[in-house]
């Protein structure tokens, strides 16, 4: 796999190793976290992962971009030989449709499927964590089954509410806090997905699977977190 390095400001570098999504790229990506933080690089404030790049923010009164792009390609070169943590797995109970989903029958419609045939192809696979961001907690899942994939809303909601589940495109994710979004809704969990009194304040890590389980609306009532 050809790795890329590309500065992206003054003080970030920006570690490529895909133009797309891909497990391979998604591997190499974990594995760089892994062994950064194993490892870490005095000068390195922080680490951004995407679906297949890293962006590195260091310290430019420390280095220059050639510095730690010279740094970073040792670590490259090791990445096959990193042993990562197997991944935690987590089943979220999900109430799809009605006013949980309300995006559910126009993305079955688009697809030409019933609602309950696109909820047995959304539940029917593990989800992969690529990342997190947009807002804290928020994990970008992939990938979407193809009968699925459906473009963003041309105008997108002045708010979303919070364990509301969308599909864009190929990804699929979960809203943390009620925000703004343009994702398709299509269901809407009961679980809190960040909570800053928890020891994980996230509940998922770059890495985990996600697997949607189906429940009523009665279900989700009684399963509500506070």
């Amino acid at each position: 796999m050809n790795t890329e390095f590309c500065p992206a400001s003054d003080q970030s570098l920006l570690v490529r190793f895909d133009r797309k999504m891909s497990p391979e790229a998604h591997r190499q990506v974990r594995a760089l976290l892994r062994l950064l933080v194993l490892e870490p690089i005095a000068g390195v404030r922080n680490l951004h992962p995407a679906y297949c790049s890293v962006l590195i923010d260091f310290d430019a009164l420390k280095f220059v971009h050639a510095d730690i792009e010279a740094l970073l390609r040792h670590y490259v070169s090791r990445l096959d030989d990193v042993r990562l943590p197997e991944p935690q797995e987590f089943e979220i109970p999900t109430c799809y449709g009605g006013e949980y989903g309300p995006d559910l029958n126009d993305v079955a419609s688009l697809h030409g499927i019933s609602p309950d045939q696109a909820i047995r192809v959304h539940s029917s696979v593990a989800y992969t964590v690529y990342f997190l961001g947009f807002v804290p907690g928020f994990a970008y899942l992939g990938d979407l089954p193809e009968t699925l994939r459906t473009p963003r809303l041309a105008l997108p909601r002045r708010t979303t509410p919070a364990g509301s589940i969308g599909i864009a495109d190929n990804q699929t994710g979960i809203y943390p806090f009620a925000t703004p979004g343009g994702w398709r809704v299509i269901g809407r969990t009961p679980l809190a997905m960040f909570r800053p009194d928890r020891a994980n304040m996230s509940l998922h890590n770059v890495g985990d699977r996600v697997r949607f389980v189906p429940i009523s609306p009665a279900e989700f009532s009684a399963l509500r977190e506070v």
